[in-house]
């Protein structure tokens, strides 16, 4: 029987989501993700798929993160005319997320094409259009977590919350036929535990390999208590001493929501009352409502909020929303006592940047730095101590503090990655994606350091490499990469 797994996204990097299963000649792809990070990455998107998009049988998604399905609809346009399976909120803020990034896509390229214009060169085509999204979303099957599919011949899927984002999943399949049915676990990104929204991610029992991220395997986050520690302490200072504005980077999706719960719980013990707190983001603005309408399947604690005060959703009453370009550019004659929300989360886009061009070089600002930042990224460049960035072309100083909240990752850190796991019966082989070298090489260590629980076999995915199922669990890699 032939049955093998190829990696050809997040290998050694943290986006670009990206893994083909074939089983008895039918090809299912776990995620379909965007290259995220500078120029150079970005452009690898335009890059042919390669496998042919139009054999894909399936599709299974494990979460709306552009870095996760940003290339669906570029799949689409190549050919791609299959379902695509995935948590029901996941369809619906893919919805907005792929609108949101076709829009940018054509932006883009309408820009670009300007340039090129005027030196007689050849106009180049959006990665995709919107146009492809819409056929993208015609293509989605919702799931509800706990429910057992087939998806291909011999492949059958079951969905379980990962407590990453609302939607997001950790993927079961089983591969072929019994006797010789492998159990594949994809991990997707796991969230955390006890974090506020979001249930926790859920342990599995059994399988024969484990596919799972690796963001912060080289890190231990601080704890929820000394996170909002951290936060009230920030606020603290920035009222008494600067009372300059506030600049929150965040991921529409997810980031965006925590932060205004954390507002509405938070607010009078942080002193905010003087303060105007801002979601400028019209896609947060519309994902926030998904969390509204789906609060069902998040946890205990919110669904209650929720059920107590349907006419003051703690999401939705704490902040004014800015959707037009209008109302955000009036924000800039604010110089203090402003707290804006704003993506995008990694500052390489969005209306943060037009914010910065207006606060980062105030010495009274404050920029609170909460998610993941690839390399390459203005995010990341301010967290390593940048002295300026390149904002729509002119060089603006960063005077402005910079602080760095590693507590509201929505990512499992080291510890937390161990114990998801060190909860598998008998140790099943596990092989590391979606993250940086020097994460996966840390956690890979931490994996094997423990007799008890070490994994019968162990790797960090490359891409390109191909991986013998049927061997497992042993790790037969056929055109080795990884060996």
């Amino acid at each position: 029987m032939q049955m093998t797994l190829q990696f050809f996204g997040a290998t050694e990097e943290v986006t670009g989501s990206c893994h083909l299963l074939t089983v008895s000649g039918q090809q299912v792809l776990l995620d379909c993700g965007l290259i995220q990070g500078g120029k150079a990455d970005e452009l690898r998107n335009h890059d042919p798929f390669p496998f042919q998009a139009e054999q894909i049988h399936a599709v299974v998604l494990s979460h709306a993160h552009i870095d996760h399905s940003g290339r669906l609809a570029y799949l689409v346009k190549q050919g791609f005319t299959g379902p695509i399976y995935t948590q029901r909120a996941t369809a619906q803020l893919c919805d907005i997320m792929l609108r949101d990034a076709a829009m940018l896509q054509e932006r883009g390229t309408e820009r670009q094409n300007k340039k090129r214009a005027k030196h007689d060169l050849e106009e180049l085509e959006p990665l995709f259009t919107e146009e492809d999204v819409e056929q993208v979303l015609t293509q989605f099957v919702v799931l509800d977590y706990g429910q057992r599919v087939k998806v291909a011949d011999e492949i059958e899927v079951c969905l379980s919350d990962a407590g990453h984002i609302l939607g997001s999943a950790v993927v079961e399949l089983w591969l072929g036929q019994q006797p010789e049915q492998k159990k594949l676990v994809f991990s997707g990104d796991l969230g955390r535990a006890g974090m506020p929204i979001l249930d926790d991610p859920t342990f599995i029992d059994k399988a024969d390999l484990v596919l799972m991220e690796s963001t912060y395997g080289n890190r231990l986050h601080r704890s929820w208590h000394e996170t909002l520690v951290e936060l009230k302490s920030i606020f603290k200072t920035t009222i008494n001493q600067s009372r300059g504005n506030i600049l929150i980077p965040a991921f529409s999706v997810g980031r965006a929501q925590e932060l205004l719960y954390l507002f509405h719980l938070y607010a009078k013990e942080w002193d905010l009352s003087g303060w105007r707190i801002c979601l400028d983001s019209p896609m947060a603005i519309k994902a926030t409502q998904v969390y509204v309408n789906n609060y069902p399947i998040l946890d205990d604690d919110f669904k209650r909020f929720t059920r107590m005060s349907p006419g003051k959703h703690p999401l939705l009453s704490c902040a004014e929303f800015v959707s037009s370009t209008e109302e955000s550019i009036e924000l800039n004659d604010i110089h203090e006592g402003l707290i804006v929300i704003a993506g995008s989360g990694m500052c390489n886009g969005g209306r943060i940047r037009n914010h910065f061009v207006h606060n980062l070089w105030r010495k009274e600002a404050n920029i609170i730095i909460c998610g993941y930042q690839a390399l390459g990224t203005p995010g990341r460049l301010l967290v390593d101590g940048a002295e300026e960035l390149t904002i729509h072309g002119q060089s603006v100083k960063v005077a402005a503090r910079i602080h760095t909240v590693g507590g509201l990752s929505a990512h499992a850190d080291q510890a937390e990655l161990l114990r998801w796991y060190h909860h598998f019966e008998d140790s099943p082989a596990i092989i590391l994606v979606h993250g940086e070298p020097e994460a996966q090489k840390v956690l890979i260590q931490a994996l094997n350091q423990d007799e008890a629980t070490k994994p019968k076999s162990s790797a960090i995915a490359q891409r390109g490499d191909c991986l013998d199922l049927t061997a497992l669990p042993k790790l037969v890699w056929l055109n080795a990469a990884s060996e």
